[in-house]
């Protein structure tokens, strides 16, 4: 009899420690606010690349139970993004992503938003000389690099090389940086011409186009930004030059896989969108919370807590991998 009691007393006991438990989680303040929102500001989000980008920035505030959006213009438009981040520092979020289109008309109103209390982290395109917390993104240097050592190597002997650029785009004037210093090590190959697509495909087209109606000596293409590869490749078979004239592209996007998968692209430098987005949120997350330790306040603090560069590296992508890139790529809702 004496045992029968022993357990229903444990058993009570028990009980009323679960539900005290229970009453003073109740009672706790949550971490996360129900009203807890961060935005992305970028620019041309119509782009496939951005599409990618929103989806990891969605997940991540998914996991965090916060709110999350990608915003800006939806045309390679600089002013524009400047007017919707200044729309959002308004808002006063829990922080922000941003993209810049170009650093130099980004740099104030960064400072501005920083100075408010509000955390600014650059993901894929940089303002180094802002006060932004964090970049996040790839190496861009280092990726064109990578973009010419891939070019001389389909080139035999000596060549010259047209770049597709953004000229003014922090990210993109990096790789052309990159490649470059790459061309040190191979002086057979010149850099003869910098063509500036604005970011539009329709542009890229054109003007190598052009290139190939006026029958200038150019032996190979290297596209630095998005859209430019497959505007080059659509030129290239305009003229059925596909496979004649090597293209070594940037980025993703599902016309880029299809040149490549066509022959008119060569290999293309891709890089991690979704997952600089994702952990962009989460850093922004952690710097509205103070969750990282090294100072009692990010916004009182001489350094920001947090690694001020995260190389999300990148994957080349040729003919002999793109089953298996294609494959491994998870397929990522429309936002609700």
């Amino acid at each position: 009899m004496r045992s029968h009691v022993s357990s229903h007393g444990a058993t009570l006991v028990a009980v009323l420690i679960f539900a005290g438990a229970g009453l003073i989680a109740s009672c706790a303040k949550p971490y996360h606010e129900e009203t807890e929102r961060y935005v992305f500001v970028a620019t041309n989000i119509n782009l496939p690349y951005w599409k990618e980008a929103e989806a990891g920035f969605l997940d991540a505030a998914r996991t965090l139970g916060v709110k999350g959006e990608l915003t800006g213009p939806t045309t390679y438009d600089p002013h524009g993004e400047v007017g919707f981040f200044r729309k959002i520092v308004d808002q006063n979020p829990a922080g922000i992503c941003l993209s810049a289109a170009r650093p130099e008309i980004f740099q104030a109103d960064i400072d501005k938003a920083v100075a408010a209390g509000i955390p600014v982290i650059c993901v894929d395109a940089d303002v180094p000389d802002s006060k932004r917390l964090v970049y996040i993104g790839t190496d861009n240097v280092k990726a064109g690099r990578e973009s010419l050592r891939r070019m001389a190597a389909l080139i035999p002997g000596k060549g010259n090389i047209v770049v597709i650029s953004i000229p003014g785009q922090h990210n993109v004037d990096d790789r052309v940086a990159g490649v470059a210093d790459a061309l040190k090590n191979f002086p057979s190959l010149k850099l003869t011409k910098i063509l500036d697509d604005k970011g539009d495909a329709g542009s890229a087209f054109d003007q190598v186009s052009e290139l190939i109606q006026k029958k200038e000596k150019v032996d190979g293409l290297i596209c630095l930004e998005a859209t430019g590869g497959s505007g080059a490749a659509g030129a290239l078979h305009r003229f059925s030059l596909e496979g004649k004239l090597p293209i070594v592209a940037f980025d993703n996007d599902p016309g880029t896989l299809d040149w490549i998968e066509r022959g008119a692209i060569t290999a293309t430098i891709t890089q991690k969108p979704y997952v600089m987005s994702y952990y962009g949120l989460k850093f922004l997350d952690d710097l509205h919370h103070n969750a990282v330790h090294q100072f009692k306040d990010w916004r009182t603090a001489l350094a920001t807590p947090m690694p001020t560069f995260v190389d999300t590296g990148t994957v080349v992508v040729d003919k002999s991998n793109l089953k298996v890139y294609r494959e491994a790529l998870t397929e990522h809702p429309a936002p609700m």
